[in-house]
């Protein structure tokens, strides 16, 4: 049996789906009730409390463990959750973590998220970590002004980065939670190019087959927008990486076709699946 974290959100979902499908025993675990696939067992827990996850892991193999916003914070101790994994029986754990450990060390979210990958590490039990750069899911935060007023509003409108498709994170998380050979992998994971906001707004504009405008925000207001779902700290973080991305940021990874044997999803796909978000 397979336990999956973060189990109703833009990679979890579709990893839940892909492993019930592979004929997996599933379990989903989010804070709150939630519809999942037929075959899959739901569980509720908090995160932030690991004792609570005990039901969920009761004859688990495997974890994917995503963590909540909450468990970014100052004082949070996710390393409780891989403790309980392993007292649990659980056999291997696939990390999602951030690229910002290897582009960004220095910052107080990236340093606790090395130290967790340095955890699982030395855990004892097999593993495999996911380094994502910004996902294409991002975009549904423009969601509500694309529907009400056909607007996509954020800031540096003309730096991008290469933003990889959530659905393409899940399936790399598949690979590893089912395949030995992933074992101890650290991947990297982007989308197939540099897309700008602006782009972005195109690429909705395309998929939704009527006009979008683009108004670009100063940082002080998106760091207001932002702080009202994160911390502070991860909003001026993400920041920093949007208006002025390093080489490193830039690159895009090969490691979604080493893993797949495809190249990464564009932005566009993502729109145009996602497209009744912004309708």
């Amino acid at each position: 049996m397979i336990v999956v974290t973060g189990a109703t959100g833009n990679v979890g979902r579709p990893l839940t789906q892909a492993l019930a499908e592979a004929g997996r025993q599933v379990t989903a675990v989010s804070r709150h009730k939630a519809a999942v696939p037929d075959g899959v067992r739901h569980v509720a827990a908090d995160l932030a409390e690991p004792a609570g996850l005990k039901p969920a892991l009761d004859g688990a193999e495997a974890l994917f463990l995503l963590l909540s916003g909450d468990l970014h914070a100052a004082g949070a101790n996710p390393a409780d959750i891989i403790d309980e994994a392993a007292a649990s029986g659980v056999r291997r754990v696939v990390l999602l973590s951030t690229l910002g450990v290897v582009t960004r060390p220095s910052g107080r979210t990236r340093i606790a998220m090395r130290a967790l990958e340095d955890t699982l590490r030395e855990s004892g039990l097999e593993w495999a970590v996911l380094r994502p750069g910004g996902f294409a899911s991002n975009a549904l935060w423009w969601a509500e002004s694309v529907r009400t007023q056909r607007v996509v509003a954020a800031p540096f409108g003309d730096i991008g980065v290469p933003v990889v498709d959530p659905a393409d994170i899940a399936a790399v998380a598949a690979a590893c939670l089912l395949e030995d050979r992933h074992n101890g992998g650290v991947y990297e994971l982007t989308g197939p190019e540099v897309i700008t906001p602006r782009q972005q707004a195109e690429a909705i504009a395309t998929a939704l087959g009527s006009p979008v405008r683009f108004h670009e925000l100063t940082r002080e207001e998106a760091e207001t927008a932002m702080t009202r779902s994160m911390p502070a700290e991860l909003a001026n973080d993400t920041l920093d990486i949007l208006g002025s991305p390093s080489a490193a940021e830039l690159r895009v990874s090969p490691d979604i076709r080493q893993v797949l044997g495809h190249a990464p999803r564009p932005f566009a796909d993502w729109a145009a699946r996602n497209v009744a978000a912004f309708r």
